[in-house]
């Protein structure tokens, strides 16, 4: 029987005095145990997702968490498909979430200052059990993400890269969110470190991030929570579901129909993620552009 492949989210906003030592040791540890995957280091920290055979994946998690600065690094742990991403690649960058704002980010040993305030899955609920409709969603992922899977209510901004979302606040769009009690969110909360913290420095005066993200929350809550619909990621898997009935949420761009996942055009020259329900994945996978 084959052996289980799993799959490593993580990220660690600590100060690193020589990133490229760090490079250089990712790369060496991931290549012996033969994973694949993204990890992205800057002097600010590290930001990761690698996969492969659940023995391979135990020996990087032990082996990453003995070095010092990544010891309580919370690793967030999924079950892949095997062969869930085609290469390993590690690097060092100005930023390990490119909002391009390098400057911004304030972190210490404790992690990013100045960020927005943790919640635990449970506090969420209470938060908005307590303050009710004031309590505002805002999504932290690129909009297309957003199209399969969403909290309810959820602000979600019209950006196409994390880039975008410095020029979306500062054109003054969401000033009227800056007194309101505002619950950033991403997959596993590494966008939302930085995201929190560029709201803060915009007058954004509660601002609050979900410890763990959507994994985290979605995995407590399944569907007895405020998150709807299915995760998207960026491997093989496409989505994650959260319960075996997972609510349709997208809106198949072909036919109009319910659907749940993002899918790319079957056209090798234009390969587009397009949202499709599973009929039209199976009469031509083409998107509406492409079957015209």
């Amino acid at each position: 029987m084959p052996e289980p492949s799993k799959i490593l989210l993580y990220y660690k906003f600590t100060p690193l005095a020589d990133p490229e030592a760090i490079r250089l040791w990712q790369w060496t540890l991931c290549d012996a145990l033969g994973l694949k995957g993204r990890i992205l280091i800057s002097k600010d920290g590290i930001n990761g997702t690698v996969g492969g055979p659940m023995s391979a994946v135990k020996k990087y998690w032990r082996a990453t968490r003995s070095y010092a600065p990544f010891k309580d690094t919370d690793f967030k742990w999924s079950d892949g498909v095997g062969d869930d991403f085609p290469r390993l690649r590690v690097r060092v960058r100005d930023e390990i979430v490119t909002f391009g704002a390098p400057g911004e980010l304030n972190v210490d040993q404790s992690g990013v200052v100045d960020g927005g305030i943790h919640l635990t899955p449970q506090q969420v609920n209470e938060l908005v059990s307590q303050r009710g409709e004031e309590v505002v969603f805002f999504d932290g992922r690129n909009a297309f993400e957003a199209s399969i899977g969403r909290f309810k209510g959820a602000v979600v901004p019209d950006v196409a890269t994390t880039k975008d979302f410095v020029k979306v606040l500062d054109s003054g769009v969401y000033d009227h969110l800056k007194n309101r009690p505002v619950v950033t969110y991403c997959t596993g909360g590494v966008r939302c470190e930085v995201l929190s913290a560029v709201m803060k420095n915009r007058g954004f005066n509660e601002v609050y991030q979900i410890e763990g993200g959507i994994v985290r929350y979605a995995e407590e809550y399944r569907t007895h929570g405020l998150w709807e619909g299915s995760l998207y990621v960026f491997d093989r898997r496409m989505k994650i579901d959260f319960t075996d009935a997972p609510t349709a949420v997208g809106v198949c761009e072909c036919c109009g129909s319910s659907a749940s996942e993002l899918k790319n055009c079957l056209n090798q020259e234009c390969r587009k993620l397009t949202v499709m329900c599973l009929g039209c994945q199976e009469s031509d996978g083409l998107c509406p552009a492409c079957s015209g």
